[in-house]
């Protein structure tokens, strides 16, 4: 019979791989600290150089705080007269008929959101657009009452397309109840239909056509022009 054979004794290896992981993760760690400090040490060597010397030339400072406060004393007597100069022009701001007839149509809304601004409401902006739901200008005059403005801009002035009693229902739909309005008026370089005024006298609505001439050219704001405007929602200065 022959020998049985041994079989080969093997020695079990255990994984390294998460010492290994380790040792690399310390290591990173190691040179992340060793890069902060080789930054942090010259970055505060070269504060306290800095605050030594500032301590000795003191008069720096004060020459420095002089010009901070006379910058910002220049800085704000500039924003105040161009404070003054936007009033001035806000308040010399004039359109002529054919001016406005020759504008685009979102030129057409920016101009009477101008208007609007120069009678004093300081909040008007212009939202006209998609889906603007019949509101292409919105403000609160100095009474406290909302305006909601649907412009209706025609190319050829009174020779172009009249605006008719759809246009009206838009607005009329949507003024008071999605827009709050106080106000809902409907502003054109054109013409309106009989059946559109008619309309509009029945619905508390205001068509602004053949007036917009005189609101553009003068001075008086538009509910001054208007009848049967809502009273005033609370007392100011102008009351």
């Amino acid at each position: 019979m022959s020998p049985r054979r041994r079989r080969p004794t093997t020695t079990r290896r255990f994984p390294v791989r998460r010492r290994t992981r380790r040792r690399g993760r310390r290591q990173r760690a190691n040179d992340q600290l060793v890069g902060l400090l080789v930054v942090a040490v010259p970055a505060v060597a070269v504060v306290l150089a800095v605050v030594n010397w500032l301590m000795v030339h003191w008069w720096v400072l004060i020459a420095i705080g002089f010009l901070a406060v006379l910058a910002g004393g220049v800085w704000l007597h500039q924003k105040q007269q161009r404070a003054r100069w936007e009033a001035v022009r806000t308040q010399s701001l004039r359109y002529g008929l054919p001016q406005l007839d020759s504008l685009h149509h979102t030129r057409f809304e920016d101009a009477v959101r101008e208007l609007m601004h120069r009678d004093g409401c300081q909040d008007a902006v212009r939202v006209g657009g998609a889906g603007d739901l019949g509101a292409d200008v919105k403000a609160t005059d100095p009474y406290g009452r909302s305006w909601v403005i649907q412009c209706k801009h025609r190319r050829n002035g009174l020779a172009g397309s009249a605006v008719g009693t759809p246009d009206l229902q838009v607005l009329n739909g949507t003024a008071r109840q999605v827009h709050g309005a106080d106000i809902a008026v409907i502003v054109t370089n054109g013409r309106v239909t009989a059946p559109a005024v008619t309309f509009a006298k029945q619905q508390r609505l205001h068509v602004v056509d053949d007036t917009l001439g005189t609101w553009a050219s003068g001075s008086r704001p538009l509910w001054e022009l208007l009848r049967a405007v809502p009273p005033s929602r609370k007392p100011t200065s102008l009351s």
